[in-house]
C-alpha cells in the first residue's frame, strides 16, 4: 500500500484536483471549505480497477500553514506537484520542493493544472520549460508533467494512471518488527471513542493488540482498525490507519504523538543528525540557533549544537547535535527539517543519524564526527554495533530492533559482529559463535569500558587497603553502577574470572595479580598475637583488645584469610581452634545426644561467655539447633 503527498503553491488547485481524481474532498473543516483554502492536513485515498489503493495526503500551500504541510509529508512515498498553468512556479511551490528534496522523496508526478484557463499553446510549453528547469536541481528531475484541468476533466485518467504506473516502481515500505503510527489526527466518534489516524511505518498493527502512546507513555489498546473505511484486523507498513484505541482520551494525545507495541521504543530529547542546508536559505546555519524541527507529524522547538564547525553555509551540509524542549520519537533513518519560527523560512534538513546520544558531544571531537559518518553509511553490522553501544548489555532480539535492520539483513549481521568479536554473548557460547536472539548480549566497547571501569576501581581499592583481599561484591556492584541488575553483575564477574582479569574469594573480587604483602612490622605484630591466642586458645584477647594488639586493617586481613574466625561482636578465636572445638562438640551430641552451654564451658575450661559464643556461631551456621537450654544436631 502506498502514499503520494500533495505540494504546490496556494490556490493552484490541489483539492480540487484530489476531488476531481477521487470524489472525495479533502477539506474537511468547515472554515476550509467557505474560505477555499486548505488549512490542515486533508485525506482520500484513489481507486482505479485492477490497481491497488493509494492513499493521498492533500497539504496546505499557503505560507502561514507550512507547519501543518510538513505533519503531512514525512511519510509518503512520492509527490503529487500541483502547479497552475496560468501562474507557473511560484514561492511556495520551490519551497515545497526544498522540502520534498530534503525529505529524499525521489519519485514525483507534476499536475499542471487549470489548463482549461490557457488558449496560448505556446505559454503551456514556456510553463512546462521552466518546471523541469527547477526539477533538474533535484532528485525529481525525471518526473512526469501532465496537463491536466480539473473543471474539463482533460488529462486526469492520464495523471490517474501515471500516479499508479510512478508509485508501482517504489520499493515496498520496510518491516523491521518496530511498529511506529505518527498520528497526524485525533478525534472522537460517538460509540466508539478516541480515534487516531497517521501512516504506519516499521511494522504491523493488529486489532486487540496492547500499545502504548509515546511520548507520554499512555497505555492503550487497538479496539479497532480501519483503512480507506474498510476494517481490517492487521494494518502493514506504509498504509493509512485510523486506529480505535480504548483507555485514553482525545484530550491526552495531539498531533505528533506515536503510537507503537511496549518496549519498542523511548522517547529522545536530543538526536544527532547530517544537515543539509538549502542553497537559497537567507541566512547561515549558526551554533545554538534556536529553530523549529520538524520529523514524523511531529513540531518542536529545538536549539541546534553544530559539531566541527561554527557555521553551515547555503549549500555546505554537516553534523549537528539537536537539543528539543519536549521529546519525540525517532528512529536511526528517519528524515526531518529544520524552519526559522520567525520569520518562517525553511532553512534545510537531513537524516536522524543517531537517535539515543549517549552523552552531551563535545564539538570538535573527530572520534565522534568518524562515527556518524559510519552510522550514515548505514552498513547492517554497523548499525547494530551502534545499537549495542546506546543499550548496553541487552537481550539480541532488542538490539535488532533497536538498530531497525530489516529482517532478511538481521542475521549477517550479527554472524558478522560475532566473527570479529565485537558482539559478547554474556551467558554461553564461545568468542565467535553467533548467539540466540534471546541471548544477553553486549558490545565488545561496552565490555572494554567495564573492563577498564573493574581495573580502575579494584586497583585503586588495592592500593588503599594494602591487607584487604578484596572488595565486597556489594561494594563493586554499586560502584559499577549495576546494583539494580544482580544477574548480569554476576554474569560480568565470572566472564572477567575466565579470561584472567579478576579473582573471585567467596563474596570478594581482587585483579587477577593481587596478593597480600606484610611488612616486617606487620609480621611480627601478627606472630605476637598468634602466640597469645595459642597460650589460652578457649579465652582469646577480646575483639577490641586484638585490634589494639594489631591495628584494624590487619586484624581484618587476618580475619579474610580464615586465620582468625570472629564468632561474636566481642569473641575471636583462631580459626583452627574454632573447627576443633567444634569437632568435638559434635561428637559430644553424637554420643550424649545433646550438650549444654554448661558442658561445652567445662569441657574447654573456658567462660560462659566464650561458650555461649560458640554455640551461637554453630546454630548460626547450622551445624546445631537449640532446644531449651540443649544444643542438638541440626
Amino acid at each position: 500500500m502506498k502514499v503520494i503527498g500533495t505540494a504546490g503553491h496556494v490556490d493552484h488547485g490541489k483539492s480540487r484536483l484530489i476531488l476531481a481524481i477521487t470524489g472525495i474532498n479533502p477539506d474537511r473543516l468547515k472554515e476550509e471549505q467557505e474560505r477555499e483554502m486548505t488549512i490542515d492536513l486533508g485525506f482520500a485515498w484513489l481507486e482505479a480497477s485492477g490497481k491497488e489503493k493509494i492513499g493521498i495526503i492533500d497539504v496546505p500551500g499557503h505560507i502561514d500553514f507550512i507547519d501543518n504541510m510538513l505533519a503531512g509529508v514525512g511519510a509518503i512515498d512520492a509527490a503529487l506537484i500541483v502547479i497552475a498553468a496560468d501562474e507557473g512556479i511560484m514561492p511556495q511551490t520551490r519551497e515545497h520542493l526544498s522540502i520534498l528534496d530534503l525529505l529524499d522523496i525521489e519519485r514525483a508526478v507534476v499536475a499542471l493544472t487549470k489548463i482549461d484557463l490557457i488558449e496560448d499553446e505556446e505559454w503551456l510549453g514556456l510553463v512546462e520549460e521552466e518546471i523541469s528547469s527547477m526539477l533538474a536541481q533535484t532528485k525529481l528531475a525525471s518526473s512526469p508533467i501532465i496537463p491536466v484541468s480539473s473543471e474539463t476533466g482533460v488529462g486526469l485518467e492520464r495523471l490517474v494512471m501515471t500516479i499508479h504506473d510512478v508509485l508501482s516502481e517504489s520499493e515496498a515500505r520496510r518491516n523491521v518488527g518496530r511498529p511506529r503510527l505518527p498520528i497526524d489526527r485525533v478525534f472522537s466518534i460517538s460509540g466508539f471513542g478516541t480515534v487516531v489516524t497517521g501512516t504506519l511505518i516499521d511494522g504491523d498493527l493488529n486489532a486487540g493488540q496492547e500499545v502504548v502512546v509515546l511520548p507520554e507513555g499512555r497505555k492503550s489498546r487497538i479496539r479497532g482498525l480501519q483503512t480507506h473505511k474498510q476494517k481490517i484486523e492487521t494494518a502493514v507498513p506504509g498504509s493509512r490507519v485510523a486506529a480505535n484505541l480504548t483507555g485514553v482520551e482525545v484530550g491526552e494525545l495531539e498531533r505528533g504523538d506515536v503510537v507503537s507495541i511496549p518496549g519498542a521504543y523511548s522517547e529522545t530529547r536530543s538526536v544527532e543528525v547530517h544537515y543539509r542546508h538549502l542553497r537559497d536559505a537567507d541566512t547561515k546555519l549558526q551554533h545554538n540557533m534556536k529553530l523549529k524541527m520538524f520529523t514524523g507529524s511531529s513540531q518542536r522547538e529545538a536549539r541546534v549544537r553544530l559539531l566541527g564547525c561554527n557555521e553551515i553555509k547555503p549549500e555546505e551540509t554537516g553534523w549537528l547535535q539537536i537539543m528539543l524542549e519536549k521529546p519525540i520519537v525517532a528512529a536511526r533513518g528517519d528524515h526531518y527539517i529544520l524552519r526559522r519560527p520567525s520569520p518562517g523560512t525553511t532553512l534545510g534538513g537531513g537524516v536522524i543519524v543517531e537517535p539515543h546520544p549517549r552523552r552531551k558531544r563535545k564539538r570538535f571531537d573527530e572520534g565522534n564526527i568518524k562515527r556518524l559518518k559510519e552510522l550514515l553509511k548505514g552498513k547492517p553490522s554497523d548499525l547494530l554495533s551502534q545499537s549495542l553501544n546506546d543499550l548496553g548489555p541487552t537481550r539480541l532480539a532488542e538490539a535488532v530492533r533497536h538498530a531497525s535492520i530489516e529482517k532478511e539483513m538481521q542475521d549477517q549481521a550479527v554472524r558478522e559482529l560475532s566473527e570479529k568479536g565485537d558482539l559478547i554473548n554474556l551467558e554461553d557460547g564461545q568468542s565467535g559463535d553467533t548467539p540466540k536472539m534471546s541471548a544477553l548480549v553486549v558490545s565488545r566497547e561496552v565490555w572494554n569500558d567495564y573492563i577498564d571501569r573493574i581495573n580502575q576501581i579494584l586497583g585503586l581499592f588495592h592500593r588503599e587497603n594494602t591487607l584487604r583481599l578484596g572488595m565486597p561484591f556489594e561494594e563493586l556492584k554499586t560502584r559499577l553502577k549495576i546494583s539494580d541488575k544482580a544477574k548480569l553483575f554476576y554474569l560480568i564477574l565470572q566472564r572477567a574470572e575466565d579470561i584472567g582479569v579478576i579473582k573471585i574469594d567467596q563474596d570478594r573480587v581482587a585483579l587477577s595479580g593481587h596478593e597480600v604483602v606484610l611488612t616486617k612490622t606487620q609480621e611480627k605484630a601478627k606472630s605476637e598475637m598468634l602466640d597469645v591466642y595459642k597460650s589460652k586458645p578457649y579465652t582469646t584477647p577480646s575483639v577490641k583488645e586484638s585490634i589494639e594488639m594489631v591495628g584494624d586493617d590487619l586484624y581484618q586481613c587476618l580475619l579474610e584469610t580464615g586465620e582468625l574466625l570472629q564468632v561474636s561482636k566481642d569473641v575471636v578465636l583462631c580459626y583452627e581452634d574454632y573447627q576443633e572445638m567444634s569437632d568435638l562438640i559434635q561428637k559430644v551430641i553424637k554420643r550424649e545426644g545433646s550438650i549444654t552451654v554448661a558442658e561445652v564451658r567445662d569441657l574447654f575450661n573456658t567462660s560462659r561467655k566464650y561458650a555461649l559464643a560458640v554455640m551461637e556461631h554453630l546454630d548460626a551456621v547450622g551445624i546445631t539447633t537449640r532446644k531449651g537450654d540443649k544444643r542438638v544436631l541440626a
